[in-house]
């Protein structure tokens, strides 16, 4: 058997060189003990300062027992500089604004100021006694009250200079009221109509399968000598109601409007329009009759307003009342023993039916005022 002989080999320059590691001292190898530098035991030479020296990232000085001095931690400078870190600092927290905090007070800053309050005028007033602006449009005849609600809501009304676009607000009752130029071109629009109804025909909403005398409004009914001037237009159907009614037996002058002071002027709960009618009766009036149908009857528990009541001939009388309750005239010949067969309305305020002929119609003429 050969025998292999293995050489280690030579050691390395850099080994060589190398200094042999010295064994830790005894005080060095207990844990529960910090390492003694003599680079940190004070000089017993220099006195001790009071001072601590600013803390450096390269150097970070230890107390005797091994951990970090307090003091060492604190800057130097004041808290928040780069001489050292606030409590912020240590709790986590920053000083500074976070970036949507910037953003949210950049917003705050750049909305702009919130606009004063919208302080009434004086002659806004806010106590319930006070009427409404409607109301006293209305008692002033510049229009209906249905007409100012809509100038309200459209901001053409002014009260004291103020703009009012609030529905039922309530004002002085001698304020101070200027209508836009454009509520008065849109009343200017409007048109009343007056028509002869003949028997058959309800004043208003069609009932029992008669025909409402509105049917009757067309171009072909126009009476030849309607001398308003005014021609027919669709548009005039639109909101055209009656003001006032006469019984589907009953005949004459009745009103249709789009215009809502004519409305009002004629049945409204202030009307003193008077209506003039020819009544043709049957039957005998009993004793101080006509005295009882000029003023002293009642109606559903209700005193009716004075009338004038004449005859007109043997068969007829002649009734102006300023009053129109249902079947008014028919239920207060009965009371005095007499029955209605014929009834016609002649008139209406300051406008008489004239020789306007049965089922036809005209245009109320701008010089004509009930």
């Amino acid at each position: 058997m050969s025998t292999l002989k293995l050489n280690k080999s030579p050691a390395t320059t850099d080994q060589k060189k190398q200094k042999p590691v010295r064994p830790l001292a005894p005080e060095l190898r207990d844990r529960s003990k910090a390492p003694m530098l003599k680079k940190d035991k004070p000089s017993e030479a220099a006195p001790q300062s009071t001072e601590q020296a600013p803390r450096s990232k390269a150097h970070s000085p230890r107390s005797e027992s091994g951990s970090k001095s307090r003091d060492s931690r604190k800057p130097a400078g004041k808290p928040g500089t780069a001489g050292g870190r606030s409590s912020a600092a240590r709790t986590g927290r920053s000083d500074k604004p976070r970036d949507h905090d910037r953003s949210f007070a950049a917003k705050r800053e750049s909305r702009p100021a919130a606009r004063p309050a919208v302080q009434s005028a004086p002659s806004v007033a806010d106590n319930d006694q006070q009427p409404r602006l409607s109301k006293v449009m209305a008692d002033r005849g510049l229009c209906s009250r249905r007409e100012a609600d809509d100038w309200i809501a459209n901001g053409w009304v002014k009260v004291n200079g103020e703009i009012i676009e609030t529905l039922g607000t309530r004002i002085d009752a001698d304020a101070d009221i200027v209508i836009s130029a454009y509520a008065r071109e849109h009343q200017a629009e409007t048109v009343t109509v007056l028509l002869h109804k003949p028997v058959g025909y309800v004043s208003g909403q069609a009932e029992d399968g008669y025909e409402p005398a509105v049917v009757l409004f067309n171009p072909d009914n126009q009476w030849a000598e309607d001398a308003s001037g005014i021609g027919f237009k669709r548009g005039h159907l639109r909101g055209l109601a009656p003001a006032g009614r006469l019984d589907i037996d009953s005949t004459g002058l009745l009103v249709l409007t789009q215009d809502g002071r004519v409305a009002r002027k004629l049945i409204g709960d202030d009307s003193n329009v008077e209506k003039e009618y020819l009544v043709r009766v049957e039957g005998q009036l009993i004793d101080n009759g006509l005295a009882l149908l000029n003023h002293g009857l009642s109606l559903d528990g209700v005193t009716l307003k004075p009338a004038k009541v004449s005859w007109q001939n043997e068969e007829q009388l002649r009734f102006v009342l300023r009053e129109g309750r249902k079947r008014q005239i028919r239920r207060m010949c009965e009371l005095v023993g007499l029955h209605v067969v014929g009834l016609k309305r002649i008139r209406i305020g300051s406008i008489n039916l004239g020789k306007l002929p049965p089922g036809q119609w005209r245009y109320l003429a701008e010089h004509e005022r009930f």
